[in-house]
């Protein structure tokens, strides 16, 4: 894994803790040497501080997403606890997000939880799926609309397909976050910020209902999903 990051402190705690928890750790202090690592190294999660000098961890982030074959999982450092700061790193493609000052032991957990849900292998379980327009392959974690490729963080690959095997099923956000984020408590914005961005990704091909007060569904009904 890759840890970038300015302050001197953080990076020798956090490497020596998850160093002891078995991770192998590559170490940044800035957005360039940080990008230089991706470039070299084969880094399986990466944990970006947002306000490093060089690229930041925000424009690392999006930097990553804009390059529809690179699905590495992202977590963000940030001192910033603001709601609008949180969402906007969501927004950025961040796959988790960490508050400053944070537990090593807690970033270690989350670190395990995106590396549980990042691809792997899909053997006799693999599933063609087929809805319209939108086709997925869980076995290619490959996601096309009309034909056209359509690049989604493994959050968001997760999210559909758990949606595409649980038609007409509503799913409150809490529910949502231990189905698929694996989280037993966690920030409700970062369902509804992942829903929003399934929805912009897929255009007219998803089929994402919200329904008030109690949660969302996909619908097997494409003019139900968009009469809302």
């Amino acid at each position: 894994m890759l840890i970038a990051d300015d302050d001197t402190v953080v990076r020798d705690v956090v490497r020596r803790y998850l160093e002891r928890d078995g991770l192998e750790v590559a170490i940044a202090h800035d957005g360039n040497e940080a990008l230089r690592l991706l470039g070299s190294q084969r880094i399986d999660v990466a944990v970006l501080d947002v306000m490093m000098p060089g690229p930041d961890g925000l424009t690392l982030c999006r930097s990553l997403r804009q390059r529809g074959d690179y699905a590495i999982p992202v977590i963000l450092l940030t001192a910033l606890g603001e709601e609008d700061d949180r969402i906007a790193g969501l927004e950025a493609g961040a796959d988790d997000y960490l508050t400053k000052p944070f537990s090593p032991r807690e970033l270690a957990l989350r670190v395990r939880s995106v590396l549980r849900r990042a691809p792997t292998p899909t053997g006799p379980l693999a599933l063609d799926i087929t809805v319209g327009d939108l086709s997925v392959s869980t076995a290619a974690r490959s996601v096309t609309v009309a034909g056209q490729a359509v690049s989604l963080t493994n959050r968001e690959f997760d999210l559909l397909t758990f949606f595409l095997t649980h038609p007409d099923a509503v799913f409150s956000r809490e529910e949502l976050l231990k189905q698929v984020w694996r989280w037993d408590f966690g920030d409700l914005s970062t369902v509804t910020v992942h829903v929003k961005r399934l929805r912009s990704k897929l255009g007219d091909a998803h089929r994402l209902q919200t329904v008030w007060g109690r949660g969302y569904l996909w619908s097997s009904d494409e003019q139900r999903a968009h009469a809302d």
